[in-house]
């Protein structure tokens, strides 16, 4: 058995012969959950559909009318917002489409129901989650809420808050249910297995409903100064009465299976091993699957030695009973920050003229793990690969990790010489000098305490906004394409010994930690700085590659000086982190983009861009005045298709934009 086996249990491999027959006998699938979405026009789940495909089969909006999209209408949240006496952060919320309203959530954890042709505002209901005398880890924002029905006129709207509540709503009025949990609220600080304090937690994914089970996973504080820390186990919740259904330990406890991987007794301590993302469903097999981050401390994993599950790994569990189905690793013993940031894709893909319902989870590590969904089996081999030791003390590092055979890292990983920058010869010299004060090396170089053989710290590529981050990746269900933005975001990691007296750490991640230099202000790294990436699941191939956005061009030829044009070279950081979900259509890939211009006197805070689907060719631009930084969706209302995101925040307007045609 490979390190990285499923580890079924029994009932699992019971139901295997089960499960094959299934396979080959069952209607139901994504792609069928899709056509009835395509028939109604409709959002119903924050990624498109259960199976976070981010993807809708409207053709009204395509690539002969794109160019003629004008602004249909706008939202603003911070109207609403303002009547709390709180300042909000970014507007990140995805709204759902149901029936005759739009349902979305604010940065300050308020609910709202909206006209779709309209936006105007039909009901609000405020939790008052801001209200807490002791703030939640990380500030409110959220992105958005979850919608349940049965199909039989019972439905619900669900939301989970930064302050820790989970309550449903009636749909038309906005009523709190008052029959669910206690009097309508359930209190999340409860029923983890350990005392937690409020200040570590907090919930901004939406909810995932499978079945008639709300699954939660939480943000948790992951810069603590303790060994103890919270953990981040994953919860599951009747959707009828908010009772509490099961606990998935995502760290192991006493006498459960990959305990044995937390040595020393680490398993009774160490915090996070969270989803702080959101999750995906497979209805017709009954599994959610769960993107899972690092443990505590992030960067330090002296005082939890072992190979860690079930931390940066995949884990399929029975939505129902809350039960393992089975697990994917994909870093041993993480120290690089390496979560699973976003929901994995789920799609049917025929490989090598076989069936397979597989699951893809895109990574911060810049690839794209496959696997069946149903067993957890990879469809291409992943191969244990040697990495480098650590130099720190009391570390001790797994000595290999898993790499994917297919399909190919879709960003740059680890950094070489060959990886500075060279525009010009005096550029490159620069860079030179400037890494001559970090480690370089391969993807999974492990951090060094700070001045360790006088280097301040390891320039680590993928850094720790990925490659990909929340935003992740969609897919075609009709071609089995996955599309997925990236950056190319080094950082410098290093960690230094705190204070005794403040924290019982031996080591923790140095707190100047930072992007590295570069020179006259420019990246260290060649670009492209950010890039869209399409890639066939049934070949394990690039389609194709492109550089998304401009980034620092202008900037680039001017020193040149001779008259080049180096072209695109995409923009980073932001791209990765700000609303720029790849939204997929019948007719067109929708990639929206926030930046900071290089024009101090620019109004422009992002681009829309439509793209050709076969190509990656640019269709559409549309510069606008404010931020993209929820993922876009698109719906259909009296016979109109709507393209919509959210928007802004901070400084600038916070809401909703919607475009139509004329």
């Amino acid at each position: 058995m490979s390190r990285n086996a499923p580890h079924l249990p029994i009932a699992a491999l019971k139901g295997l012969a089960t499960a094959a027959v299934a396979l080959v006998l069952s209607t139901a699938s994504p792609a069928d959950a899709q056509d009835r979405q395509e028939m109604t026009g409709e959002w119903r789940v924050f990624a498109g559909d259960q199976a976070s495909t981010k993807y809708s089969g409207l053709d009204q909006i395509s690539a002969d009318n794109v160019g003629d999209l004008r602004p249909g209408w706008i939202w603003d949240a911070a109207a609403l917002d303002a009547a709390t006496g709180e300042r909000p952060r970014g507007f990140r919320a995805t709204p759902l489409k149901i029936g005759n309203r739009l349902y979305v959530s604010t940065a300050l954890n308020q609910v709202a129901a909206l006209d779709p042709g309209t936006g105007t505002l039909v009901w609000s209901y405020d939790p008052k989650a801001y209200a807490f005398e002791t703030p939640t880890h990380g500030g409110l924002g959220s992105r958005g809420v979850s919608y349940w029905s049965d199909g039989a006129g019972n439905d619900r709207i669900v939301f989970a808050t930064g302050g820790m509540q989970l309550f449903t709503l009636e749909p038309e009025t906005g009523a709190l249910d008052r029959d669910f949990g206690d009097d309508g609220i359930v209190d999340l600080t409860k029923g983890l297995g350990r005392e937690i304090a409020r200040e570590h937690y907090n919930m901004k994914s939406p909810p995932t409903i499978c079945g008639d089970t709300i699954v939660l996973g939480s943000i948790v504080n992951d810069l603590g100064l303790t060994r103890q820390m919270p953990p981040g186990h994953v919860r599951g919740y009747d959707v009828r009465t908010g009772a509490m259904k099961w606990i998935f330990h995502t760290i192991p406890q006493e006498g459960e299976p990959g305990v044995e991987t937390w040595e020393n007794g680490s398993w009774r301590y160490t915090g996070n091993t969270n989803v702080w993302s959101w999750m995906s469903c497979d209805e017709d097999l009954g599994h959610v699957y769960l993107p899972l981050g690092t443990p505590s401390d992030d960067w330090y994993g002296g005082h939890r030695l072992g190979d860690n599950l079930f931390a940066e790994s995949l884990v399929a569990l029975d939505a129902d009973t809350g039960e393992r189905i089975w697990h994917f690793q994909a870093v041993h013993h993480g120290v690089w920050d390496y979560d699973f940031p976003t929901a994995p894709n789920l799609v049917d893909i025929v490989v090598d003229g076989r069936p397979i319902r597989a699951v893809v989870q895109v990574s911060k590590q810049a690839f794209a793990y496959v696997l069946d969904r149903v067993t957890g089996e990879p469809v291409w081999p992943i191969e244990e690969r040697p990495v480098p030791p650590s130099t720190v003390p009391g570390e001790r590092l797994s000595p290999t990790q898993p790499f994917p055979t297919k399909p190919p890292a879709f960003d740059r990983q680890g950094v070489t010489i060959d990886d500075l920058i060279d525009f010009t010869p005096e550029l490159r010299q620069e860079a030179l000098d400037i890494v001559e004060d970090f480690v370089i090396g391969p993807i999974f170089t492990p951090p060094i305490v700070a001045g360790h053989d006088d280097k301040q710290g390891v320039i680590q590529l993928p850094g720790i906004i990925g490659g990909s981050n929340w935003p992740g990746g969609s897919v075609d269900p009709e071609t089995g394409y996955l599309f997925v933005q990236s950056a190319t975001y080094p950082w410098v990691t290093a960690l230094e010994a705190p204070n005794p007296d403040e924290s019982d750490l031996a080591y923790r991640f140095e707190t100047w930690s930072r992007q590295p230099p570069g020179p006259r202000g420019l990246p260290l790294i060649k670009p492209p700085y950010a890039r869209l990436t399409a890639i066939d699941l049934n070949r394990g191939e690039f389609v194709w590659q492109v550089p998304h956005g401009d980034g620092p061009r202008a900037k680039v030829n001017a020193l040149i000086g001779d008259g080049t044009d180096v072209g695109p070279l995409g923009w980073e950081a932001q791209s990765a982190v700000n609303g720029n979900a790849p939204l997929v259509t019948k007719t067109l890939l929708f990639v929206n983009q926030g930046f900071t211009p290089d024009d101090p006197d620019s109004t422009q805070l992002g681009v829309m861009r439509a793209f050709d689907k076969t190509t990656g060719a640019v269709v559409w631009e549309q510069p606008i005045d404010t931020s993209p930084r929820g993922a876009p969706m698109t719906y259909l209302h009296e016979g109109k298709q709507y393209l919509v995101l959210g928007v802004g925040g901070g400084d600038s307007p916070a809401g909703l934009r919607a475009y139509t045609l004329p």
